[in-house]
This record gives C-alpha cells, sequence and structure tokens, in this order.
C-alpha cells in the first residue's frame, strides 16, 4: 500500500517544461481510471510550463500494448519523455500477473535500450477502490507522480 499522498512533491524541485515535448500513451481498458490518470499527468504537465501543444496523447486498447505505442513514441526523436498510463485490477484468473509482468518488462527493456526516457504509469491493484484512491482519490494521482518523474527524466 502506498505510504505517501502520489500527487504531493516539492515543486521547487521540478525544472521548467516549457521547450520540452512528452508523447503519453493510455491504455482504454479501465477508462475511468486511465482517464483520471491522464487528466492528472496533462495537468501537471502544464502547471511546470509544458505546452498543450506539446503534449502527444495515443491511446491503445490494453495495458499490454502500452509497450508497443511507447516503443512507437520512442521512434519520433521529437520526444523528450514518454508516459505510460494505464489500470490492471486483479481478477480470477492469471491473466493479471502475465499482463503486469510484460508490461513491466516490456517498459523497463525500452528504458534500457532508448535514449528516451518511459516512465511507467501502470496501476497493478487488487481491485476497484485500490485504483480509485491512486487515480485522484484518498492517495492522489499516479498520473501526477508520472508527469513530473518525466521532466526530470527528460532534463537528467
Amino acid at each position: 500500500m502506498a505510504t505517501k499522498n502520489l500527487s504531493e512533491y516539492n515543486s521547487a524541485t521540478v525544472p521548467d517544461a516549457s521547450n520540452m515535448i512528452f508523447g503519453i500513451v493510455v491504455a482504454e481498458w479501465n477508462p475511468e481510471i486511465t482517464g483520471a490518470l491522464l487528466d492528472g499527468c496533462v495537468s501537471t504537465l502544464e502547471k511546470h510550463g509544458a505546452l498543450p501543444e506539446n503534449i502527444h496523447v495515443k491511446t491503445v486498447p490494453g495495458s499490454f500494448e502500452l509497450i508497443y505505442g511507447a516503443r512507437q513514441m520512442t521512434l519520433n526523436d521529437g520526444y523528450d519523455a514518454v508516459i505510460v498510463l494505464g489500470s490492471v485490477i486483479r481478477g480470477e484468473t492469471p491473466h493479471f500477473d502475465y499482463i503486469c509482468q510484460g508490461v513491466t518488462q516490456g517498459i523497463a527493456r525500452l528504458n534500457a535500450t532508448n535514449n528516451i526516457p518511459v516512465v511507467f504509469g501502470l496501476l497493478t491493484t487488487e481491485n476497484l477502490q485500490q485504483a480509485q484512491d491512486r487515480a485522484g482519490g484518498r492517495l492522489g494521482n499516479k498520473g501526477d507522480e508520472c508527469a513530473v518523474v518525466a521532466i526530470k527524466m527528460a532534463k537528467f
């Protein structure tokens, strides 16, 4: 369980993002969660100076497809960072484990082999309430956290 609010950070440590271009890949599965993550992400990028026209959002059907979407964005040399946003909620089959492990390994591989940082914004929760808590609920918004990470990594 998260021990801090995902939306709390020291804004003085976040670089200016006004000259940065971001790609965001969002899974369509669990849209009430991924939509909230996207809203938090975009608003935080803009809060730190990113221009709306420099935030490019693409959707993919599910979380496993985030890998392909992120890879396609890393092929475009114009992005300073790519953010993936998705939500996988445990069900009654091992599907949860395969998807979570596959996406984690895929995004890690992209980070190890590309020159553009790919920020991991996949919620992997036991139930819908845990996802809601992390998508603008009592634990803040993972989308905010991902935006801050993307800005800092783009400046790295």
